[in-house]
């Protein structure tokens, strides 16, 4: 394979490919013509060796453990941004100016409302209707609510529903949880910041002042950043297919948060937090890890390695450092999650079946806790996962409608089904 063009023999037919280079990270071979050329297709189950499209978005470099936003490693964006900071980044290319952060933020705060009837569209859903659920027929139903900013092809239009889905995304989840735990919704608050309206709408009531603990805020500011944008997952494939359909912005937020609720995608860190709870004290860590290097257990380490990451996930050397100044804040010195998972960390990180096959934390392993400190809700994990991420949807999605190399997506497969054959009346089978 030259720097160019690489060679594949398909029936002993030599087919000369383009082979693209990217700013970094690993070459690819443009296989768009190989149908029209050969007649065959590739066959790459969960796509995890195309690449569906170009992007200037978001880097991860697996192996040596890098997340990039618009080239600007994670770490610098957690400890020294904020989560509309990022946003901004990952919508619009570069970090933002005094002016044009003010002029963001400003925009933002005037979108967090949500049009009144959307309250009453709540009451359809039955009060232990899980909050995923909930989230995804509300932002599906945005669509119904804001015909100004459902025409595609318009790029104020694009512009405006960036927004609103910015905006009104913490609303639309923290409505889910009152509705969820029987309180009223609360309205948000422009004075506020974007986490701590959250976290206001989230646990004020009408009955007494609620003040936002800062280093609560701050803490879940960061969490939004880490999750804000994670390249071409399976949500943000998700959203990508939808919106090659010409489908409205709200539809295809909609399907990416759908995808999420999936436990291999966004459900992962409940799933961590459900293995803690039923390790129960560091005393019987090693019972299972025995069982997790058994072949024949069913039984899985949930919040150790990750489908891209061969190397300490970057992400979760923000969450565990994070994970306990939250616990200190709250004044948690002896929780028995938090000693569980340090102690299964340590282990691990130093037990050569876990070394070999490096299963490394990742951030689904820490943000559990965090978030059980916090006060949310199990079920309402994912749902703060969908809310970091619409912000990663929605500038994929952008970047999508904007290319115009852009095709409708159309995967292929390797049918394995019955030849053809002739229907056989009923009365003769």
């Amino acid at each position: 394979m030259t720097a160019n063009s690489g060679t594949i023999i398909v029936d002993n037919k030599s087919i000369e490919l383009p082979v693209k280079t990217g700013t970094i990270g690993p070459q690819v071979v443009d296989i768009s013509k190989l149908y029209g050329q050969t007649g065959v297709f590739t066959y790459d189950p969960g796509f995890t060796s195309t690449a569906s499209c170009e992007s200037s978005i978001t880097y991860i470099d697996g192996d040596e453990g890098v997340l990039l936003y618009r080239g600007y490693p994670i770490e610098q964006l957690a400890e020294h941004g904020d989560f509309l900071e990022t946003c901004y980044l990952l919508l619009y290319g570069e970090l933002p100016n005094k002016a044009q952060k003010a002029d963001f933020d400003y925009r933002v705060s005037r979108h967090t409302m949500v049009h009144e009837q959307m309250a009453r569209f709540f009451q359809g859903f039955r009060r232990d209707a899980h909050p995923m659920a909930v989230m995804t027929g509300c932002v599906g139903a945005l669509s119904a609510f804001y015909h100004d900013s459902t025409d595609i092809s318009d790029p104020t239009q694009r512009m405006i529903a960036s927004m609103r889905l910015v905006a009104k995304m913490p609303t639309l989840a923290a409505m889910a949880y009152k509705y969820n735990i029987g309180q009223p919704f609360v309205y948000p608050k422009n004075e506020l910041d974007y986490t701590a309206n959250f976290l206001h709408m989230c646990y004020a009531v009408p009955c007494e002042e609620y003040k936002v603990n800062p280093v609560l805020a701050r803490a879940l500011d960061k969490i939004f950043i880490l999750h804000a944008d994670h390249e071409q997952n399976a949500s943000t494939s998700t959203v990508r297919l939808a919106g090659s359909s010409g489908a409205n912005p709200f539809a295809c937020i909609a399907a990416g948060i759908a995808c999420l609720w999936g436990p291999a995608h966004g459900g992962a860190n409940e799933a961590a937090l459900k293995m803690l709870s039923e390790i129960g004290t560091p005393d019987r860590i090693p019972q299972y890890i025995a069982k997790a290097k058994d072949k024949n257990d069913p039984f899985r380490l949930m919040g150790f390695g990750h489908r891209v990451y061969k190397n300490y996930d970057p992400r979760a050397k923000i969450m565990q450092k994070t994970c306990h100044e939250v616990l200190r804040e709250l004044g948690i010195k002896d929780d028995p999650l938090l000693e569980t998972a340090v102690e299964l960390e340590r282990i691990a990180l130093h037990d050569d079946y876990f070394i070999e096959k490096k299963l490394y934390p990742n951030i689904d392993f820490y943000s559990g806790i965090t978030l059980k400190a916090m006060g949310f809700p199990v079920s309402m994990f994912t749902v703060l996962f969908a809310l970091a991420r619409t912000v990663g949807w929605i500038a994929q999605w952008k970047e999508m409608i904007e290319d115009p190399g852009q095709r409708i997506g159309r995967p292929r497969q390797l049918y394995i089904g019955a030849e053809r054959r002739d229907f056989v009346p009923i009365t003769e089978r």
